[in-house]
Formats: C-alpha cells, structure tokens, sequence
C-alpha cells in the first residue's frame, strides 16, 4: 500500500454546527465521524480515506473553529450558545482544528447557507486565507432554492464562488468532489510498500489512552483532559518508529454494554469496536491504581473475540507505592484475574513520566510478528503424534477420536485445522491441550490461536456409501 503521508490531505473546517461531520460521512460512503445537533461534537481530528473519480486522498473532519475573545474566552456563532459539554474544550478544539489546516493540501471551508454569513464565518475565511493554500468555499444546507440563491452572499468571504450542495441530501457533493479533485496536486508514482502496521490503544475512560499516545508521539497530537470520554472517535496517526511507519489508533474509551450512554458516547463506543477489528495489535491499557476490573476484562473479551493480537499496558505505575517484589506479584494477580490472558504480555509504564513508555511499541511489533510465523505442516504433525502419546483423547459419547493430520491454514490469525474422524468425538478440553502443547513448541505470543476441527476430506462421502450399501 502507499504511505499515508504521501496521500494528499484535504480538511474540512468551518464553524461548530455547519454539518462538517455529515460531509465527511456522505465522501467516504459510511457513518465514521460522529453527527449530533449539538455544536462542538468533533473534539479530535478525524481521519478516513477517500476516492474521486479514481483519485484518492486522506479526508480529515475536524471541530468546528469558535472565535475567541480578546481575553481568550469564547464567542457565540450565530446566536447559539455552545453545549455546556463542550464549553472546556473550545480552545482546543481550535488547536485541533488548526493543526489539521496546517497538514491539508486543500482546505474545504463549510458554511450554513441556511443562516447565512456570520460573523464567525469571517474569523475563519481570515485564519485561512493566511495559509496560502487551495481553498474550496461550499454552502451546505442549502436544500431549497431558495437557500441555493441566498448562498450569494458568501462572495462575500473574497474566496470565489461557492458551491451549493446538500450533505444531508447529497445534492451538489459531486461538484464539491470535482473540485477538491482538481486542486489536488498532482499524484507521483509511489513504490508499494508492505502492510503498514494498524496498533490500536483502547480502554476504559481516564486509564491514559491519549496520554500514552502523546508519550508515543513527543507531541500534543490528542487532547488529553481527565474528563472521560474526551476522545470520542477513533484518531489514526502515523509515525515512524526505527525506520518501520505504524500507524496507531487513539480509541474513546469503552465501558460496558449497560453503562453506555446513548447519542454520542454510544456511537463512539461502536467505532472503538470496529477499530479493533481494523487493528493488528491492540494495546489494552490498565489504570494501575484500580487493578483490573470488570470493565477491563469486556474490553479484553472483545479484543480476543477478533482474534486480534494483544498487549496490556498498566498505565500510571509511578502511583503505586513498591518495594522490589510489587510488579512480580501485581502480574501474577493480573494473571489471575484475566486467566483467558495468560499468553498475552504485560508492560508496566508511566505515561505521565516516561517510565518504559520505549518498551510499548517494541513489544507490540514482536507480538505482530507472531500473528505472522507458520510452522510447517512436518513440524504441526510431528507435536501433535508427540501430544497424543503422551495423552490420549478419551471417547466422548462412545466414540473415539483419531486424528489423522493438521496443517496451518493461514496467518493473520495463526489458523490450525485438524482433520479428524469425527469432529463430535474432539472435546473443547482436549482442543486446548492441543493448543497447549502447540505454544509449548513456538509461544505465538500475545496471538490468540484459530483452531478449526473437520471431518478428513472425502470421509463423510465414503460414509454415506457405506451406510447405503448395507
């Protein structure tokens, strides 16, 4: 694939409430970036990839810009007061946004034709105007004609002729599209470049996600705030870690199933999920100061449940008062009470100090290679010969289990099929020891194992002629 710092970057940027985050679900075809009538919804940056008329590029959403203050308080848009919320995050919502508007190669500025222009369309049309970049002035919500014939005003901004179109509808995205496309500069040929590695960090809210990310990065790429749930979408980032790029994901924090609020915090919940399913290698971060708890062990259940490989990090362990035996004992309590884990690796860091932050990525790169090792069909079949001398299966009602072969049948996850007599006669307890013994001879370490039973190819066929013949 080609590195996502070589794709070309478009951000969509404008004031709080202009449907910023309905645009950027009606380019990239599926609801990824969070929409709710409340402004300031869009805290972090938020990116997917698109593609026009074969010409692809990174879409960023990003919260909306709220004029400051002179005093550096905030000001109300168009006569609507900013969701209490959200009223925190204001300046660095800004930030954020800013941030992205540095990294765009063309900047798409979104307007509320049904409120015409305001003032806070303005501040932003001047912060932009400064950035001696493409700039793409469209009109949304324009969903009437006459909405269509007011969106005349925003000449106005000095930025060209807007486009009118309708996210919500669709109506007009195709002319927004074309010309994004056209300010786009012109693609280079990449080479193609080997899967980039996804990591996802997830967690309950407040364990240190985002502040592990910072650690990772050196930078302020994510709000960091103790009031939980400040991240709320997925944040994909890219970074380059002795010369391999990765790519990591910033998730909002997952609670359970009944402690989920409706609205925003439930879609966020979700995309964190899918997130996992899109990683490699998911960072499973635990407040040191609460030991592992409920939560942590539903997060954990659906990390496994993808078959995806893991890595807990106990965050915050510069709280914890220790003597030279603490971590040995804090680990094997952890094992205890996450026994489904046991071949999963622990890290103990401080995002807040450092303290082996260095070993996180080394460690998850290791467990990604493990997703990715075989064992040769001569190797599989000569421990499982071994495992069933040493252990016999035992008849499970009436009949005995023979095994005649295994293979790996894949990786990404390590996939094992075991072609048997009777798949009936192979007992979930003897499948484990099996699995046992196959980590005893290579750990796959931090991977769950897929491990499929099956009747031997052709056996069932030559059954029913057998039964048919008496």
């Amino acid at each position: 694939m080609t590195s996502l710092q070589e794709t070309p970057v478009v951000a969509l940027v404008g004031r709080p409430n202009v449907g910023k985050s309905t645009l950027f679900n009606r380019i990239i075809g599926r609801r990824q970036a969070i929409v709710e009538d409340i402004p300031g919804t869009t805290r972090d940056r938020i990116y997917a990839d698109a593609e026009w008329n074969g010409v692809g590029f990174l879409l960023v959403d990003t919260g909306g810009i709220e004029p400051l203050t002179e005093r550096g308080g905030q000001a109300r848009a168009a006569g609507k007061p900013l969701a209490t919320a959200s009223a925190g995050f204001v300046r660095e919502i800004r930030e954020q946004a800013e941030l992205a508007i540095n990294e765009a190669d063309v900047i798409v500025l979104l307007v509320d034709s049904s409120e015409g222009l305001t003032g806070a369309d303005v501040e932003v049309a001047n912060l932009l105007r400064g950035t001696n970049k493409p700039i793409v002035l469209a009109a949304n919500k324009a969903d009437n004609q006459e909405r269509r014939l007011n969106a005349v005003e925003f000449y106005a901004l000095g930025l060209g002729e807007p486009i009118v179109l309708s996210a919500y509808h669709g109506t007009g995205s195709g002319d927004l599209l074309d010309a994004i496309v056209d300010h786009l500069p012109a693609a280079e040929p990449q080479a193609e470049e080997d899967e980039i590695p996804r990591i996802a960090i997830v967690g309950r809210p407040n364990v240190g996600k985002s502040s592990l990310l910072n650690a990772l990065l050196g930078e302020e790429r994510v709000i960091v705030s103790e009031i939980a749930g400040t991240t709320r979408d997925p944040i994909d980032t890219v970074v380059e870690w002795e010369g391999q790029p990765l790519i990591l994901v910033d998730t909002a924090g997952i609670r359970r199933r009944g402690h989920i609020d409706q609205g925003i915090e439930k879609y966020s919940v979700l995309r964190a999920l899918r997130a996992i399913g899109r990683a490699e290698v998911v960072l499973l971060v635990i407040d040191a100061t609460d030991g592992v708890t409920d939560q942590d062990a539903h997060v954990a259940g659906y990390v496994v449940d993808e078959y995806r490989s893991l890595v807990v990090v106990v965050n915050k362990w510069d709280a914890i008062t220790k003597d030279s035996h603490t971590m040995d004992e804090y680990a094997r309590q952890l094992r205890q009470d996450l026994k489904f884990l046991d071949f999963v690796p622990v890290v103990f860091i401080s995002a807040l100090t450092g303290q082996r932050v260095k070993q996180v990525l080394p460690t998850a790169l290791q467990v990604r290679a493990e997703r990715y090792h075989r064992l040769t069909t001569g190797e599989l079949n000569k421990l499982v010969q071994d495992a069933v001398a040493v252990n016999p299966p035992k008849a499970v009602r009436g009949r005995l289990l023979r095994i005649y072969y295994a293979t790996q049948a894949g990786i990404d996850p390590p996939t094992f099929v075991f072609f048997v007599n009777s798949p009936e006669a192979m007992h979930f307890t003897y499948l484990r020891y099996l699995e046992n013994r196959i980590r005893e001879y290579h750990a796959f370490t931090g991977t769950r194992l897929k491990l499929e039973v099956r009747g031997k190819p052709g056996e069932e066929r030559r059954k029913g002629k057998r039964q048919g013949a008496r």
